[in-house]
């Protein structure tokens, strides 16, 4: 086993074949991500959780859940979360009552994942809405950054409720720029004295709060040439030096296309990753890959990694691997049916009313 698991990656179906258990078992391998294709029912959700977890006790189990459009389990009693745009225009009539529901919201959404023994969401989307960002969108919170600041830390004190960890997305801030970073390659052609006084400002405001960040698949030219995921000046120099945050660092998912090409070169998943390793990330996403050609694209990632590891081009990195240990729950999660009596869970989805 190597001091450091940083590989997060997902699997074909809704249950484990050999290949993906195979995949857990792997040093390199530190966390699961789930999709909509991964859920049929809380049942079969929780039954494949646990198989996971059995391979790999200290697996964190993470999936993209924030409410609104990006909510993966939706049936068999999850809750049907707003967008977050939603607070910030509850926040717009009523800003201690929006703080209070974004709470909620949280707690909601926290509980039912735990119950099915899910550890970890990105989220909250930390990204300001500049109105032309059409995969951020009403995934934001608001366009005023001290309004997004101030929801996402009482939807994170929710999550903590709850006794699930966070990521804040997609520093330093991916709502200015119109194209999509999952099929394309943006760019933000703004000052960096421009980006931390607006898009970056939460991750400021929160840097004692956050337990994790993922930076945007977005290059902002006047700072460096790489993306911010692969740049030791947006993730060592702003992000540790100037912002002061102590969490774990993601990267986005490695397949989508804003991660495909560095330094003016195509790469590979691999390469890709060696970058973002040594430019500050403690753990790698691959997503969706699973079921291309029998899953060799993850394998290849997984054997590239090892191969990477033995040659010295990346060194793994035991206080990484100690930030992404810290993301796991700390408690004991409410069974489903006990949850549905909780009466701060009870609450909660009263305050989702708005």
């Amino acid at each position: 086993m190597t001091p450091h698991a940083p590989v997060v990656l997902d699997i074909a179906g809704l249950s484990l074949d050999a290949n993906d258990r195979r995949r857990l078992a792997h040093p390199l391998t530190g966390g699961l991500i789930l999709f909509a294709r991964h859920f049929e029912s809380r049942a079969q959700l929780t039954r494949l959780v646990a198989e996971a977890k059995a391979i790999r006790p200290d697996l964190l189990v993470c999936v993209d859940h924030e409410g609104g459009r990006v909510q993966r389990f939706k049936t068999d009693g999850f809750t049907h979360l707003p967008p977050m745009r939603r607070l910030g225009e509850l926040w717009m009539r009523d800003a201690m009552s929006a703080t209070d529901s974004a709470t909620a919201v949280g707690y909601v959404l926290a509980s039912e994942l735990r119950a099915c023994g899910v550890d970890f969401s990105f989220t909250p989307v930390l990204d300001l809405d500049h109105g032309h960002s059409a995969i951020i969108g009403d995934r934001a919170f608001h366009r005023d950054a001290r309004v997004a600041t101030l929801l996402a830390k009482s939807l994170v004190q929710g999550l903590l409720q709850a006794g699930m960890s966070h990521c804040g997305k997609h520093f330093p801030g991916h709502g200015y720029v119109e194209a999509d970073s999952h099929v394309a390659a943006p760019v933000d052609k703004r000052s960096r004295r421009a980006l931390l006084a607006d898009d970056a400002k939460p991750y400021e405001w929160l840097s004692t709060t956050l337990a994790s960040v993922m930076p945007a698949h977005v290059t902002y030219p006047k700072v460096d040439s790489r993306p911010a995921g692969f740049s030791r000046i947006w993730l060592q120099d702003i992000l540790r030096g100037a912002l002061g945050f102590t969490g774990a660092v993601f990267s986005d998912d490695l397949s989508m296309e804003g991660a495909r090409v560095i330094d003016g070169h195509a790469v590979s998943a691999t390469e890709a990753a060696v970058v973002a390793l040594n430019a500050g990330c403690d753990l790698v996403l691959l997503c969706n890959q699973s079921r291309v050609e029998g899953g060799a694209p993850v394998d290849a990632l997984l054997d590239g990694l090892e191969q990477a590891l033995g040659q010295g081009r990346w060194e793994a990195d035991a206080a990484g691997e100690a930030r992404r240990l810290s993301l796991l729950p700390q408690t004991e999660p409410l069974p489903w049916d006990e949850l549905m009596r909780h009466a701060p869970y009870l609450r909660a989805l009263e305050r989702l009313a708005f």
